[in-house]
């Protein structure tokens, strides 16, 4: 007979709720419905099974570091609301990331312990075999999910502490000029055929601090006849400017800043860089807050680690150099590109302009910056971050992530403007400096006068290769425009 169909039997039940720490006062029925639900309890909420069967200081214990844990994520997530930059500050500084990844392990731990413990409390030698297996199977996927997910979590956490502080270092923080951040993007080619790291790609990104609203500033690698601003520690260098044709190329200053680091003041940490942040900011006007160089050849091992990248390949690529028999192509069509084949996109000279490189650097930076969803930086993190160490280097500071991720944040639902200054807007070897200061200036103003406007969404799924082929005959663009080599 089932008593827990008699009404005697209820009754007696509820007036003994110390049954439900001693089964052996239970129906068979209520003995399994006892079991699956102290695991099910652990599952929801951590300690309340042993709060009602077990240890109750225990549970006491588990439960209050549960509601604290829900307590500092809400009170966090009520802050994002109003200050997102803050809390996105605090979560990037090296020290907090160590003690969540450390606090997320001890969580780990503790759960764990928890379901092996409520297996005791539920006494399975007292329920059937199905019972049983189904109690052990359901702490399996229990632990799975919570302790599983919660180590997982504090690796990613520990990675992304190792990739901030050796990427960010403690460079002081600056101030937006004019209330822009203008941030100076360079894309360099340091492989093996190349005697120092050259930044062939070189673009300032010049972003409104309030609206994020982003404006694009491209520079031709072999941009010439560069004179300094008075006072900058390269017009003290060079008075006459960097102005010696062919051997004095935009790109070139950064070899010798390096090879001249001794005539830069003491404590620059970069001569290199300083040279070429200073020929840029000469060039557009604008004062250059932070740098981010992007090494294009680790750059093959970070797409990998996303997946590699959809592009709408526009013309036919050479792959490799010009004595390579036989020779191959990446063909047009959209397509994914793995590293290998994204990062030839990017460096290929064969057959094509600088110009033409130039735009396909960029259409490789603007595919990553599209396609990196949040999906894929949490279930590939871990090579992410170990392809990031390899492949940036910046100025940027740890304590201003927040609001560098919250500028980038609002500007990436915006429509970018962009400005490549090559041919035909000008010659690089001979050009009149008011010309680009000018677009600069008048670039920004049309910027900030316009409302924001969303830019189109990317496709995420390939529509087949040859959605628009473009003969292998025809000549390589001498152009500024992306969507001339590419679409997103």
């Amino acid at each position: 007979m089932d008593h827990s169909t008699d009404p005697a039997s209820r009754a007696t039940y509820r007036a003994r709720p110390a049954a439900i720490s001693d089964p052996t006062r239970l129906t068979p029925r209520l003995r399994r419905r006892r079991a699956l639900s102290l695991v099910v309890m652990t599952l929801l909420v951590p300690g309340s099974a042993q709060l009602v069967a077990g240890n109750r200081g225990v549970g006491r214990v588990a439960l209050r570091v549960w509601l604290s844990t829900i307590g500092v994520l809400a009170v966090l997530g009520l802050v994002a609301l109003v200050r997102r930059s803050w809390v996105i500050g605090l979560l990037s500084r090296g020290a907090v990331l160590a003690i969540v990844a450390a606090v997320l392990a001890v969580l780990a731990l503790g759960w764990l312990i928890l379901f092996v413990d409520t297996l005791r409390l539920a006494q399975l030698r007292l329920v059937q075999p199905a019972t049983r297996r189904a109690a052990v199977a359901l702490t399996a996927v229990g632990m799975l999910l919570t302790s599983g997910t919660l180590v997982v979590a504090s690796r990613n956490v520990s990675a992304a502490r190792d990739v901030l502080n050796s990427v960010f270092g403690g460079s002081p923080a600056a101030e937006a000029s004019a209330g822009r951040y203008n941030i100076l993007l360079l894309g360099g080619d340091s492989g093996a055929d190349r005697y120092s790291t050259r930044p062939d790609s070189i673009t300032v990104v010049s972003v409104d601090a309030d609206t994020g609203k982003p404006v694009m500033f491209g520079f031709a690698r072999d941009t010439e006849n560069i004179h300094f601003r008075p006072g900058s520690v390269m017009a003290g260098l060079m008075p006459n400017g960097w102005a010696c044709g062919d051997n004095c190329l935009l790109n070139a200053l950064y070899v010798w800043g390096t090879e001249h680091a001794k005539d830069f003041p003491a404590g620059t940490a970069d001569p290199g860089m300083t040279a070429t942040v200073e020929a840029v900011e000469a060039l557009s006007g604008l004062d250059i807050q932070y740098y981010v160089l992007i090494d294009l050849k680790g750059f093959q091992a970070l797409i990998n680690a996303v997946g590699g990248l959809e592009i709408d390949v526009k013309q036919r690529t050479i792959i490799g150099q010009s004595t390579d028999k036989p020779r191959r192509y990446i063909e047009p069509g959209r397509q994914v590109l793995n590293g290998y084949y994204a990062l030839w996109y990017a460096r290929s000279r064969e057959g094509a302009s600088n110009y033409d490189r130039m735009a396909r650097q960029r259409c490789v930076m603007q595919a990553m910056l599209k396609q990196l969803s949040p999906t894929t930086v949490i279930t590939k993190f871990q090579d992410i971050a170990a392809a990031s160490s390899q492949v940036v280097k910046t100025n940027i500071p740890q304590s201003e992530l927040g609001t560098m991720a919250d500028l980038a944040l609002k500007a990436k639902g915006q429509k970018i403007t962009s400005v490549n200054f090559v041919p035909p807007l000008v010659n690089p070897w001979s050009y009149d400096p008011k010309v680009i200061l000018d677009k600069v200036a008048a670039t920004i103003e049309a910027s900030t006068a316009a409302p924001a406007n969303p830019a189109p969404a990317a496709s995420t799924k390939p529509t087949g290769k040859g959605s628009t082929p473009t003969a292998a005959s025809t000549p390589p663009p001498q152009t500024d425009d992306v969507a001339a080599v590419c679409s997103l």
